[in-house]
């Protein structure tokens, strides 16, 4: 187990991805300061946030015990969960095996559950104009990927079997499952699992990092400017 004096940096800003990096943190009681980066407003593009985070996309970290006793900066939400899952030894096996099993759940969250379900909010809450087929497709998706997690569900507690970097990469995709047009009584086992999760303190604590900076971003049409026409720079 590693003791950490310093605290992480935690670049930040309270949605599904971001949520990831708290719940980690609480959960295994690691020191960290937030720095907030306004996704809104732009804050993203900063030189000094692209300096870390080269993809202009929050979550980020700075842990100033990295390898080595030397700083280190890591970028995309699913390795930054490995990472500290490695250097903690908390809720990423270190047996091959076991690695392997929750190595496949985090990467289905990242390739599958994250992006559709992003794509199904924007289309169902954000698309300027109704786009029939596109809010059929991904809500569909999101539908066919909560069936996915239902069966897995169906004869272990949780994705990986133990409680692990897994889950948290995909309690906050579930959290705002309405928003994505689907309702949790039509899959027992992921509303068991979900509401497992949702009750442990530290992810109570996680999710309520801040929440006084969220608004509601389907009636802030410079946000979506700033969120939806990023193109290269």
């Amino acid at each position: 187990m590693t003791t950490q004096t310093k605290p992480i940096e935690l670049h930040y800003w309270p949605t599904p991805n971001g949520w990831k990096i708290t719940i980690y943190l609480e959960e295994a009681g690691l020191p960290y300061e937030m720095h907030y980066v306004n996704i809104g407003k732009g804050e993203q593009f900063e030189p000094s946030f692209l300096k870390i985070a080269p993809n202009n996309r929050m979550p980020a970290i700075v842990d100033p015990e990295g390898p080595g006793g030397q700083p280190i900066s890591v970028f995309e939400s699913g390795a930054i969960l490995q990472y500290l899952g490695r250097k903690t030894g908390q809720f990423y096996p270190s047996d091959e095996r076991a690695r392997v099993e929750v190595d496949q759940w985090l990467f289905w969250q990242m390739g599958g559950l994250g992006p559709m379900a992003g794509q199904a909010h924007h289309f169902r809450q954000y698309a300027p104009e109704k786009v029939p087929y596109a809010i059929d497709r991904y809500t569909n998706e999101v539908n066919r990927l909560y069936g996915v997690m239902n069966r897995r569900l169906a004869d272990r507690e949780f994705l990986a079997g133990e409680y692990s970097i897994a889950d948290m990469a995909s309690i906050g995709w579930v959290k705002p499952h309405e928003n994505q047009g689907q309702d949790l009584n039509d899959f027992p086992n992921l509303k068991r699992w979900f509401e497992t999760i949702m009750a442990r303190p530290a992810v109570i604590r996680a999710l309520e990092v801040g929440q006084e900076h969220r608004r509601n971003i389907a009636e802030d049409k410079e946000a979506q400017k700033v969120l939806f026409g990023q193109r290269a720079r």
